[in-house]
């Protein structure tokens, strides 16, 4: 036998109800704050909560989401723990460089994500009629579109190298999958709101034009 064999069905251990938690989590953040912003666009229901303080009201959400962030992240490492190793991955020093390299830039790419848009540009602002004045073209978003989601799904994969387990591999597919429909979820409906403003720009402009 091969050193480092491992039968098919030793690689992920279905039957830990952790894994299927930690799943759940992955899928049920983005759809969270996709249904809640989008309630926010319509009917204002979280400004309305707040009092009409829209500002406060993002802020809330972002705390939100933060958290759900931090609790999503520890139900993927019990569900690590609980998961086989693979020798290949647990025990060879260059899969930890990797590891290693791969948390730091998908840290680095939503840290300095976060620092070009801030808190509201960050989370979901444009949904509470915050908006940026100009998009955001220079690091990390000259690299990707998304680093925010880009950015935590290197991180995922650098854990689950780290950790030494095929489960993260697979839910870290999961979370490439999870991501990449609420982008073509997200992206159009962002773009309508920046397209609506310019709108009625346009439209002030004209009526300016029109009454001098």
């Amino acid at each position: 036998m091969a050193p480092f064999s491992v039968e098919p069905s030793e690689l992920v251990d279905f039957s830990q109800t952790s894994l299927l938690i930690s799943a759940c989590s992955i899928a049920f953040n983005p759809l969270f704050w996709n249904i809640i912003a989008r309630q926010e666009y319509h009917n204002k229901i979280l400004t309305k909560l707040f009092g009409g303080r829209s500002q406060t009201a993002c802020y809330a959400l972002a705390v939100t989401i933060f958290t759900l962030g931090l609790f999503r992240d520890s139900l993927y490492e019990r569900a690590l723990r609980q998961q086989p190793s693979h020798p290949l991955l647990a025990d060879t020093p260059e899969v930890k460089y990797l590891a290693y390299a791969l948390i730091a830039s998908g840290t680095t790419l939503v840290v300095s994500s976060t620092w070009a848009l801030g808190i509201t540009g960050t989370f979901l602002g444009d949904y509470f009629g915050i908006l940026m004045d100009d998009i955001v073209t220079g690091f990390p978003f000259s690299v990707t579109e998304a680093p925010m989601y880009w950015g935590s799904t290197c991180s995922f994969l650098g854990t689950a190298l780290l950790y030494g387990k095929p489960a993260g591999l697979l839910l870290t597919t999961w979370v490439w999958v999870v991501y990449k429909v609420a982008l073509a979820y997200e992206n159009p409906f962002t773009a309508e709101i920046y397209v609506k403003r310019e709108r009625a720009r346009e439209a002030g402009k004209n009526e300016r034009k029109k009454s001098r």
